[in-house]
C-alpha cells in the first residue's frame, strides 16, 4: 500500500459529479470539499481507505459512462481492497433494472428477463470474488491438516502483550462453522462488532465525534426524500413523458440521478451507527461515498450569497456550452473564507467541520493519538 495522489482522485471526483450532477458549480464545489474531507488523514496516507476511494470512484464514473463491465471489475478489485465495497453490487444491479425496464416494451421480455437474472448474477459474482478467495485463503491457512505454522516467539508475546488470543496448535472455532468466515470471527471475538453492542455510556465521545457526518448524511437523504416523494416509492424505476423535465427542473444534486447514490450513503450510514465502532464513520462515508460531498456542495450554492456575486464568482457557464468546454473558476472556498464574518450559518459550519476534523485528523492521528 502506498500513498495515493490527491489530485488524482480529485480530478476523478469532479468527473463523477459532473456526468451526475450537470451543474459544473456545484460538481467544483464537491470536488474542492474533497480536497478538505474529514477524512483526509485516511485519504491522504497509506491506509486501505486511499486506494478504496480511488477504485470506487473510477468504477461510479465508468458506470455513468456506460461502461458497465470496466465498472464491474473496479468495483471488484474495490472489494478486494475494503470488504464493504460488496455494497457497491447495488450500482451495477440498479443500472441493469435500468436497462431492462427501458428495453420492456420493445424486445422480448422473457430473453431480457433472462439477460437481467445472467448479468445480475455475474455482477454477484465478480464483486463477490475477491471476498470469497480471501476467505479461501484464510481457511487453507488454519483450517486444513499440517497448515499449522509455529509463531514466532516475538508475535506470542505481543499478543499477550495485547491480550489476544492464540490458536495454540489447536483448531480455530470458525473452521467447524457452516460457513467459515474468518472475517466474522475475528469482528466479533478482538473488534466487538454487533448489532447494537457499541451502544454504553463510555462511548458517547466516539458517538459524538461520528454526529456531524451522520447529521450530513440524514440530512441529505431526508431533503431528497421530501422533495422527490414518489420517486423514492418507484425506486426511481418509474419512467415517463415528463422524466426528461424532470430532470431539467431539478439539476444538481436534487437530480433523479442521484438516487441510488443517496439509497447506497444511507445504507452505509444505518449499517456503521448499528453495527459498526461509530468514531470510524467519518472515514468509512468519506471514502465510500460522494453524497458527503455533493449535499454540501448544494447547500453552499443554494445558501451562501457570497457564492452569487461577482466578486467571489466571476464566473457563468454559457448558454449552450457543454460540459467539456466550460472553464473551471478560480477556488471559492477561499474567498469564502476570506469573508468568514459575512458568510451565512450553514457555510461557517460546513466550512468549519471540513476544515476542523480535516486538521485534527493530521495533529491526532499522525501523532498516534485516538481519531476516527
Amino acid at each position: 500500500m502506498w500513498p495515493l495522489d490527491q489530485s488524482r482522485k480529485e480530478v476523478l471526483r469532479f468527473a463523477v459529479s459532473c456526468r451526475v450532477l450537470t451543474l459544473v458549480l456545484q460538481a467544483f464545489y464537491g470536488a474542492l470539499l474533497f480536497c478538505l474531507s474529514p477524512a483526509n488523514v485516511f485519504l491522504a496516507a497509506g491506509y486501505s481507505e486511499a486506494l478504496f476511494a480511488l477504485l470506487t470512484f473510477s468504477a461510479m464514473g465508468q458506470l455513468e459512462r456506460g461502461r458497465s463491465w470496466t465498472s464491474g471489475l473496479l468495483f471488484a478489485l474495490a472489494t478486494g481492497v475494503r470488504s464493504n465495497g460488496l455494497v457497491n453490487i447495488g450500482f451495477l444491479v440498479y443500472s441493469q433494472c435500468q436497462g431492462f425496464l427501458s428495453s420492456l416494451m420493445v424486445l422480448n421480455p422473457l430473453r431480457q428477463l433472462l439477460m437481467l437474472m445472467g448479468s445480475v448474477f455475474l455482477s454477484l459474482f465478480t464483486l463477490g470474488l475477491p471476498f470469497a478467495l480471501f476467505q479461501y485463503y484464510a481457511y487453507t491457512q488454519f483450517c486444513l491438516p499440517g497448515s499449522a505454522r509455529p509463531i514466532p516467539k516475538p508475535l506470542l508475546q505481543l499478543a499477550v502483550d495485547k491480550g489476544y488470543r492464540t490458536v495454540e496448535g489447536n483448531e480455530p472455532p470458525w473452521c467447524s462453522w457452516k460457513l467459515p468466515l474468518i472475517y466474522s470471527y475475528i469482528q466479533d471475538l478482538y473488534w466487538n462488532v454487533g448489532f447494537l453492542r457499541y451502544y454504553e455510556f463510555k462511548q458517547v465521545p466516539n458517538f459524538l465525534l461520528a454526529a456531524p457526518v451522520a447529521i450530513l448524511v440524514a440530512w441529505a437523504t431526508w431533503t431528497y426524500v421530501t422533495i422527490h416523494p414518489w420517486l423514492c416509492l418507484t425506486l426511481g424505476m418509474r419512467r415517463s413523458k415528463n422524466s426528461k423535465t424532470r430532470e431539467n427542473s431539478h439539476p444538481g444534486f436534487l437530480s433523479p440521478r442521484v438516487f441510488v447514490y443517496l439509497v447506497h450513503a444511507a445504507a452505509l450510514l444505518l449499517f456503521g451507527g448499528v453495527y459498526m465502532h461509530v468514531q470510524v464513520l467519518t472515514r468509512f462515508l468519506g471514502s465510500s461515498t460522494p453524497i458527503v460531498y455533493w449535499f454540501p456542495a448544494y447547500l453552499l450554492q443554494n445558501q451562501e450569497p457570497l457564492l452569487r456575486s461577482p466578486e467571489t464568482v466571476p464566473w457563468k457557464p454559457l448558454a449552450g456550452e457543454s460540459v467539456a468546454r466550460q472553464k473551471v473558476p478560480r477556488n471559492s472556498l477561499v474567498g469564502l473564507l476570506y469573508n468568514w464574518k459575512a458568510c451565512s450559518l450553514v457555510t461557517r459550519c460546513i466550512l468549519g467541520y471540513f476544515l476542523s476534523y480535516w486538521l485534527l485528523g493530521l495533529l491526532l492521528h499522525c501523532n498516534f493519538l485516538p481519531w476516527t
